[in-house]
């Protein structure tokens, strides 16, 4: 009985050794798990990578929140700078718009009526009622003298004289009233009357602008020409003002780069200028060639992950931008084995 215990506690111990063997022997340091085609030369740096357009992936997104309209590209379309890839429905923003033009067409009105005063017609109006009024005053003036010798010589009686003497006063105060407004009419527009105005005017445009920038905001435009190279949203669907959510994106297809993770073992051999080609599984062994015409500067985490099982994520890499040559085109995004050709001493 003794006898078969040991037995059991020597292959419980055997066991266990074997499991940390193990387990050490899986969590020694690998690199990037890359194609069997890295056997070819071992002075090449190896690395994964993925194709994109010399402009990168341009993922354009709405500024403002509302429902698509229309969305008139499709994947794989040419379009222009400044181009409409996509229009929200507008119409209340339209109507804002529409509602500030005639707002500033009102204030610049009434601007030119405080700039150029009363009318013609009405300056001459007043002069009128200037020249009738003195005439009415002369009238009453001379009538009062007429009675005030009357009364003084007896003829008649004093409230006769003081009548008259009151339709003086009020001759003369409408003619000081219709002088007044002559001078008001015929006068210029006053500083502050003017400063007003203009203020007005000033404030109508800025909300006419502000509209007018709201609106354009409903045209989602490509900011490069390029292709498209995804549609998001359909025609239909709603829009976001969060830039995590594009519409479409877009890209510069005229020359085509690979963005490189070059594992931080291999940062001392990278060069500008070095030369470079990749390949890819859907090609066979067809080697796309270019040149590195970016280094990173900061190490950081892996972007491509190529699904081998012994891959390690937590692997630092060195961002490293190879340029296709000229006349080689690839789909973007498409993963590919790049091999950086050290340089010769």
């Amino acid at each position: 009985m003794k006898q078969r215990m040991y037995i059991w506690i020597l292959l419980l111990v055997a066991g266990g050794a074997t499991a940390v063997l193990s387990i050490r022997g899986s969590s020694a340091p690998t690199k990037p798990a890359v194609s069997r085609a890295a056997g070819r030369d071992p002075r090449l740096i190896a690395a994964p990578g993925r194709v994109e357009p010399i402009s990168e992936e341009i993922k354009i997104a709405s500024q403002i929140v509302g429902r698509l309209r229309s969305v008139p590209v499709e994947e794989g379309d040419r379009v222009r700078r400044g181009q409409v890839v996509a229009e929200i429905v507008n119409d209340d923003y339209r109507a804002r718009r529409d509602s500030a033009a005639a707002e500033l067409a009102m204030k610049e009105a009434e601007l030119r009526r405080v700039v150029n005063g009363s009318r013609e017609q009405e300056r001459h109006e007043a002069l009128a009622a200037v020249t009738e009024a003195e005439a009415v005053l002369h009238n009453a003036d001379a009538e009062m003298q007429r009675r005030n010798a009357l009364y003084r010589s007896g003829d008649i009686a004093r409230a006769e004289a003081e009548r008259t003497e009151r339709e003086y006063y009020v001759a003369k105060a409408r003619y000081e009233a219709a002088r007044q407004h002559h001078s008001f009419v015929d006068a210029d527009a006053r500083e502050e009357d003017r400063s007003r105005a203009e203020a007005d005017v000033a404030l109508a445009r800025a909300r006419l602008a502000e509209a007018n920038a709201t609106l354009e905001k409903t045209y989602i435009r490509s900011p490069i020409d390029g292709v498209v190279l995804r549609r998001y949203l359909k025609t239909g669907e709603s829009v976001t003002d969060k830039p995590d959510t594009p519409v479409v994106s877009v890209g510069d297809p005229s020359t085509w780069r690979i963005r490189v993770d070059v594992d931080e073992t291999d940062v001392a051999r990278l060069h500008l200028g070095q030369r470079a080609y990749a390949t890819a599984d859907a090609y066979g062994e067809r080697k796309f060639r270019g040149r590195v015409v970016r280094i990173g500067e900061i190490l950081g985490r892996k972007n491509v992950r190529t699904d081998e099982p012994t891959e390690r994520v937590d692997t630092k890499i060195l961002e490293t931008l190879v340029e296709l040559d000229k006349g080689v085109a690839l789909p973007a995004g498409l993963r590919v084995d790049a091999f950086i050709v050290p340089e010769e001493k």
